[in-house]
């Protein structure tokens, strides 16, 4: 599978915050795309997504592929958590083929077993942000899609967070915007 970003363009109030932008994400391939604040990581994702239309330029999945659109595991820059729910329920949340216990078993990889069954606005900013992680990995996807997965969280954490990512995605592909590419080594560095 290959999803073609050619000449994307887009503006915001006058200001271009992708110009000409293109891309092919392959199968079994890490993207990172890496840039400051207000340089169009978030509405490459966006269009990417479909959430967001270009002002010029397509987004197309190319190759053998039986179905018109793809499923993504998705992790936005802000959490999007249900507030009120516990991890394990915003993680089965998302997909009737995610299990109780597999999110679970999902969660104790990156969270301590005691804060599962709390309500997520009683976690910190860096636990909420791996329970964001995990139902994004958890979700049947046909690629993994992450808008600065790693904010807010702490050295160690974000290592962790890495291997998990990488043991997620499969033979897909993965997309991670970042403000710089270090410490994704694993993947093509992309600026924007």
């Amino acid at each position: 599978m290959t999803i073609e970003v050619k000449d994307v363009t887009k503006t915001f109030d006058g200001r271009k915050v992708l110009d000409n932008f293109s891309l092919d994400i392959e199968s079994e391939h890490s993207y990172i795309i890496a840039g400051p604040s207000g340089c169009g990581k978030t509405t490459l994702i966006r269009i990417i997504l479909g959430l967001d239309k270009p002002d010029e330029g397509s987004v197309k999945l190319l190759g053998d592929y039986k179905y018109p659109y793809i499923v993504s595991g998705t992790v936005f820059q802000e959490d999007r958590l249900c507030d009120d729910f516990t991890a394990v329920e915003n993680v089965t949340m998302v997909s009737h083929k995610i299990f109780k216990e597999t999110a679970r078993e999902e969660l104790e990889k990156l969270l301590p077993a005691e804060v599962l069954d709390k309500p997520v606005r009683e976690l910190s900013g860096g636990q909420r942000r791996k329970v964001a992680i995990v139902r994004a990995c958890c979700i049947p996807n046909d690629i993994l899609i992450m808008d600065e997965p790693l904010t807010g969280l702490d050295e160690k954490s974000k290592e962790e967070a890495i291997r998990y990512i990488r043991d997620k995605q499969g033979s897909g592909p993965l997309v991670i915007t970042s403000h710089s590419g270090e410490g994704f080594d694993f993947g093509r560095v992309v600026n924007l």
